[in-house]
């Protein structure tokens, strides 16, 4: 599957189930890259930090995303390279994960929504 672009992924908001691989700190805005003029996170996403991420088991990444099995994914982190690992480890597990490389440095600069 191909990578999401920016248009694709606020199109299909909030159905899409959407996963940061940032720092709980990037996740929540308190702590960010000084090149994005805004920080905190894709409304609705889920914080599940690469780290953490390559340490679950099958079952645990199941119950981390809602218990669903396999399905379609999307990860970002700040620049789309974190997320491009952990779109990868998602595939192992049966997802259909998808990465957006534009991630939060492309979204702070745009006028679409995001939380803290």
């Amino acid at each position: 599957m191909s990578d999401i672009e920016l248009d694709e992924l606020s199109s299909r908001l909030p159905e899409l189930r959407v996963v940061d691989v940032r720092r709980a700190e990037e996740y929540d805005g308190s702590v960010g890259a000084p090149c994005d003029p805004r920080q905190g996170h894709i409304p609705g996403a889920l914080n599940l930090e690469l780290q953490e991420l390559m340490t679950l088991t099958e079952d645990e990444l199941r119950q981390r995303l809602g218990g669903a099995d396999g399905g379609e994914v999307v990860c970002y982190c700040h620049s789309g390279s974190r997320s491009a690992f952990a779109v990868g480890v998602l595939q192992r597990f049966g997802y259909d994960a998808r990465n957006y490389r534009g991630s939060w440095h492309e979204w702070a600069r745009t006028e679409l929504p995001l939380q803290t």
